[in-house]
């Protein structure tokens, strides 16, 4: 089965390439673009496609390589050992599964997600080139080496806070969800909100992009964000009258507390309203 998104998910043409590419090259597909963008929904949207099972990774700062493939309790045997458990005899019972290992040995060939890459320590992706390469570890406390029966689909992610190394950048097929355009922000509106009435979407649109465009804003509203405000003006039954008013005392759009996420780019549009009141004095 090709991949060409979902009921619930609108994939443009290039993405939809670079995901069929990277299954027939059974190689990472590294997504990266904006936060809010769908990169960690889009890997739940090809397992749905590909009716396989899903499992995920969310790497954290802390997050070890070592913890994707496995991990050894010695604590716990050694404090079974002082108690006389029988069981610190068999040391498979303190050795816990990791993500990868949970994929190579699924019954069916599932979509690995491995969430926000960028997130962990420079070292990270370069620790798991050989068994994203082999798909195979091997688990030195039991002697068992433990070898996928095929390859999982692997979609790795990034927000782009720091570099990857070239040499885990060679080994993936790279794409850049780049910020949907008006005409396809408009087809995901109507995939979430498919009885939105045509005037509210469009001056809801119309102000959202207006925002994005202010010079000076710290962080520009996402995907996601639209479609909780529009989630809001639904609920609160705001009509597109008021979206369109250009009254300069309410520069900033009603419910912003669903686009604007800190106190600078409020306290932006605020100044904004300042000047706009005091040029037109």
């Amino acid at each position: 089965m090709r991949f060409s998104g979902t009921a619930s998910y609108i994939a443009t043409d290039d993405l939809s390439i670079a995901v069929n590419a990277a299954v027939t090259l059974e190689r990472p597909l590294l997504v990266k673009g904006e936060p809010g963008t769908g990169k960690t929904v889009l890997a739940e949207e090809i397992a749905a496609a590909l009716k396989a099972p899903l499992i995920t990774w969310h790497v954290k700062s802390t997050t070890k390589a070592q913890q994707g493939l496995y991990e050894y309790d010695a604590v716990s045997r050694l404090r079974d050992s002082q108690l006389g458990d029988p069981r610190v005899s068999e040391i498979s019972h303190y050795i816990r599964r990791g993500k990868l290992w949970e994929a190579f040995t699924a019954p069916e060939r599932p979509v690995l997600l491995i969430d926000e890459i960028d997130k962990a320590d420079i070292e990270f992706p370069n620790d798991l080139l050989l068994e994203l390469d082999r798909m195979e570890f091997h688990v030195y406390e039991t002697g068992e080496t433990i070898k996928a029966a095929r390859r999982p689909v692997v979609i790795v992610t990034s927000n782009n806070e720091k570099e990857l190394p070239d040499a885990f950048l060679r080994r993936c097929f790279f794409h850049y969800i780049r910020f949907p355009d008006a005409e396809t922000m408009e087809a995901i509106i109507a995939v979430h909100f498919p009885g939105i009435r045509k005037r509210l979407m469009e001056e809801a649109l119309r102000l959202f992009f207006e925002i994005r465009e202010v010079p000076g804003l710290k962080k520009k509203p996402s995907t996601s964000e639209l479609l909780d405000w529009l989630k809001l003006l639904v609920a609160e039954d705001i009509g597109p009258e008021v979206l369109r008013e250009r009254d300069p005392r309410k520069l900033i759009p009603p419910l912003h507390g669903a686009l604007l996420k800190n106190e600078q780019d409020i306290s932006l549009f605020e100044k904004l309203a300042f000047m706009v009141r005091r040029e037109g004095r």
